[in-house]
């Protein structure tokens, strides 16, 4: 849907705050450096001064003037993206295109059983006969975009894309990818660790709840409310408590999540970077960790 601009002037909401110009009814006391107009945390971008709006940061950033140095940048640092929502809407489809892909069989019957997490395979004649300890370390990478059921893939899907839009805009696209990515393995890790070697999991849920830890510490940050968020997460906990789920996954995509988003939006303007990749690197050295340790207690 499109984002229709509105003027400096808004309409101060019932607490006197006024109201976001391209989110009507989100109460905000930030303005942008350029119009005045009110934007709330979804729509500020990190400038050298304070923030801007998204469609000021458009009309400076195409106009050719503005060098690369000083062109304003998200929350986390990241670079403006025309489409803040672009890597999101690509994660659905990979997800969706594999979720026909294992519906259709159109790569055979045993698409799910070739690239799902899983230990090591108890012997049966028509299974795979090798998994993670035996050497296929991929599984716990692709089992991260792997779907059986519909109301699987549905519920993983709405949650990203609530979720993640907000988040990739306020991180960025390369922090974003980053950050569900690190999330997803350290919650594949866990569950290799955890778990009986001989259960088999599979799904976008240790991402999406990576980017569910991610967005309570942007909203800390942002001293936003964070009780809608709180009421998200009692249900997605009740949902993975209640059997039948890889509840190892979840717990530590959530965790990973947490710990990468504090420190890419808490790390100082002067080693952002260094602070930034450096914590998704300790937690990917502890991921690695994680598998080594439980694959050498099943070898």
């Amino acid at each position: 849907m499109d984002q229709v601009p509105g003027t400096p002037d808004q309409q101060p909401a019932a607490s006197g705050l006024p109201s976001c110009y391209r989110h009507p009814g989100r109460e905000t006391g930030i303005r942008c450096n350029r119009c005045d107009r009110p934007i709330c945390p979804d729509c500020m971008v990190s400038a050298s001064v304070g923030f801007q709006c998204p469609n000021c940061v458009r009309e400076g950033s195409g106009t050719g003037h503005a060098p690369a140095a000083n062109q304003p940048r998200t929350l986390a640092g990241g670079t403006v993206a025309a489409d803040p929502r672009l890597v999101t809407k690509i994660l659905i489809g990979l997800n969706v295109a594999v979720f026909v892909a294992v519906l259709s069989k159109v790569f055979g019957d045993h698409l799910v059983d070739d690239y799902l997490l899983v230990g090591r395979w108890p012997p049966a004649p028509y299974a795979p006969t090798e998994g993670v300890a035996d050497g296929e370390w991929y599984r716990l990478f692709t089992s991260m975009f792997l779907h059986e059921q519909f109301w699987h893939i549905g519920f993983n899907m709405v949650s990203l894309w609530l979720i993640g839009g907000p988040l990739e805009a306020a991180l960025g696209r390369v922090r974003y990818l980053t950050l569900y990515l690190v999330s997803g393995l350290f919650g594949s890790a866990l569950t290799y660790l955890i778990a009986s070697p001989t259960q088999g999991s599979l799904g976008a849920s240790g991402a999406v709840f990576g980017l569910f830890g991610a967005t309570a510490v942007l909203m800390k940050r942002m001293n936003y409310d964070m009780r809608p968020l709180i009421g998200m997460l009692v249900i997605n906990l009740i949902f993975t408590f209640s059997g039948g789920i890889a509840w190892q996954a979840h717990i530590g995509g959530f965790v990973a999540g947490i710990v990468i988003a504090i420190g890419m939006v808490y790390a100082p303007r002067e080693r952002r970077s260094l602070v930034q990749y450096g914590t998704c690197a300790l937690v990917l050295a502890v991921t690695v960790a994680l598998v080594l340790m439980r694959t050498a207690a099943l070898t």
